[in-house]
């Protein structure tokens, strides 16, 4: 009980206290006014006030005066350990008369010189959510008022802090909705992957108060993840780090975010040692659960991220990767465009060619024809029906290559006896058949569309012939699961100056004979396959591979295309 004629002064100072909870809502700025007040009221040298982390079941300092160091350290006890601990998972006041020979875990409350304490629990709907405890320099035993005080003065320190950690949690969801809101906001007012990344990588570097922020794209072909954007650490555009090797890697591979401790963990870019950067945060950028990349940022100094800034992060990448899936779309889409008007315009002068030529020839045989000398008017049909047979493949090459540009070719593969097919094959082709080898075992049969597999070989004997020189030779094999048809001339081979670009239409080598899309229209057809039509680059001769996937046991599964 309260010694008589006390009563007032100590409802008065537990009004202060009140009135301190009730006028902050920041909840660093109500601890401090709480442990100030009552350190006052109560005479003490000491005061502290520990909260519950329920993920870890721990209390952890998060104000103090007098022990400063207790929060600077981070220090955590756990519930039910030493003397914090115990009140908490007791849920009641606990006097230690003795410090130096009580069960302190805390080893800072003796290094302080502490000799006498007396702790309560912050206890909101029968829930703990904490604990406040006060010390003493010199011996002192703390009266049953002074513990009924204190818990009075806990009591509604507990509502209050509950009050502002609503509040804090309130405010740090708007404050989420509003970062991520203005990562959308930019996002949707940019096109282009680089202008795109130039705004957002500033603004995820504010949301996270990070020092750096970096964002690495997938390039498919090579399986690597490519540095396009970033900020504090800018030497690592254009860094190459293979898909599954080091912090962004395994976060691409895994699909997940990681936080790291720089020091400890085996980073692929050498650059965020040299950086000194200490901890780093990561996320792969997803969508439809496929990942583009890879969004990081770091600190320079050691930090501790905690789960709702990984959470922020991924919320954030989110929004970037489907900008950015946005913007790729976009730039395929202006360079598609492009492509259509260029093949438009090669065309339509290849069209022009025999076309004109055709149309000369018979303008002239209808205005001249009885005047004209027969052998003038032999020369003059020969012409026109060249022409026109040019004409006429250039129309069938353009027909197959708008088919295939829209999935219109329907791939049928059976099993065929190889050596059989492809003799026809040199047989329709070729005039002098004669002049090619066929090296294929006679038993060798494989499951092929037998439309893809002529369109593909006949363009390759037309280029043999038209570049190369005999003798023209067709190999075939099953290797790899796979069905390899090579096609090789004793020629000079491909230009050094075509070697990288011949599979693009219009492209020529060695005159102007060809239309330069014979061998666009043949990879076009292997990969509605499922395979692929790849260059063999050797002295002497060109060479060229026809690959069509086969099971094991001997069927194909081909990427089917249907009209």
């Amino acid at each position: 009980m309260w010694p008589e004629g006390s009563t007032a002064e100590h409802v008065r100072r537990l009004q202060s206290v009140t009135d301190a909870a009730l006028a902050h809502l920041h909840l660093s700025e109500l601890l401090a006014a709480l442990l100030e007040r009552t350190q006052r009221i109560l005479e003490v040298d000491t005061c502290a006030i520990l909260l519950l982390d329920e993920a870890t079941n721990e209390l952890v300092a998060q104000a103090a005066r007098g022990i400063e160091e207790e929060v600077e350290q981070g220090v955590r006890i756990p519930v039910g350990a030493g003397f914090a601990g115990r009140i908490a998972a007791e849920k009641r006041p606990i006097i230690l008369d003795d410090v130096d020979h009580g069960p302190v875990l805390n080893p800072i409350l003796r290094e302080k010189g502490i000799r006498s304490m007396l702790g309560v629990p912050l206890v909101v709907e029968g829930e703990v959510r904490g604990v406040f405890h006060v010390g003493s320099l010199k011996p002192r035993a703390f009266h049953e008022d002074e513990v009924e005080l204190l818990q009075l003065v806990a009591d509604r320190a507990a509502l209050a802090i509950e009050h502002a950690r609503l509040f804090e949690a309130e405010r740090a969801a708007r404050e989420r909705i509003e970062n991520v809101q203005a990562v959308t906001d930019a996002a949707l007012a940019h096109l282009e992957v680089n202008e795109l990344l130039n705004v957002l990588l500033p603004r995820i570097r504010d949301i996270l108060r990070t020092d750096t922020c970096a964002v690495l794209l997938r390039d498919d072909e090579t399986n690597e993840l490519v540095a396009r954007a970033a900020l504090g650490i800018e030497e690592e555009v254009g860094v190459r780090v293979p898909l599954g090797a080091g912090f962004a890697g395994r976060i691409a591979a895994e699909a997940r975010p990681m936080v790291i401790d720089v020091d400890e963990y085996p980073v692929f870019n050498p650059i965020l040692r040299r950086k000194q950067l200490k901890s780093m945060v990561g996320v792969p950028l997803l969508v439809r659960g496929e990942s583009l990349g890879v969004l990081h940022v770091g600190t320079l100094k050691p930090r501790q991220f905690t789960q709702d800034e990984v959470d922020l992060l991924q919320l954030v990448a989110e929004r970037v990767a489907i900008a950015i899936e946005r913007a790729q779309l976009h730039e395929e889409l202006i360079q598609l465009d492009q492509l259509k008007l260029n093949f438009v315009a090669i065309a339509s002068h290849e069209l022009r060619t025999p076309a004109t030529s055709v149309y000369g020839v018979l303008k002239t045989l209808s205005d001249r024809g009885p005047a004209l000398s027969e052998e003038l008017r032999e020369e003059l049909i020969r012409v026109g029906v060249e022409q026109g047979e040019r004409l006429r493949r250039l129309l069938e090459e353009l027909l197959d290559l708008s088919r295939l540009d829209a999935r219109a070719i329907n791939v049928e593969p059976r099993p065929l006896v190889l050596k059989a097919v492809l003799a026809d094959v040199v047989q329709g082709a070729l005039a002098a058949s004669d002049t090619v080898e066929l090296d294929i075992p006679d038993d060798l049969a494989a499951v092929v569309d037998p439309l893809v597999l002529e369109r593909v070989v006949s363009n390759l004997l037309a280029n043999a012939v038209r570049y190369g020189a005999p003798p023209i030779r067709i190999s075939a094999q099953q290797r790899d699961r796979h069905l390899r048809v090579a096609v090789e001339d004793a020629g000079p081979g491909v230009p050094k100056d075509l070697e990288g670009k011949i599979f693009d239409r219009f492209a020529r080598g060695g005159g102007e004979a060809g239309h330069g899309l014979g061998l666009a229209i043949a990879r076009a057809y292997a990969q509605a396959h499922g395979g692929d039509l790849v260059h063999d680059p050797r002295p002497g001769g060109a060479r060229f591979e026809l690959l069509i996937p086969q099971e094991r046991n001997g069927l194909s599964k081909p990427a089917r295309e249907s009209s």
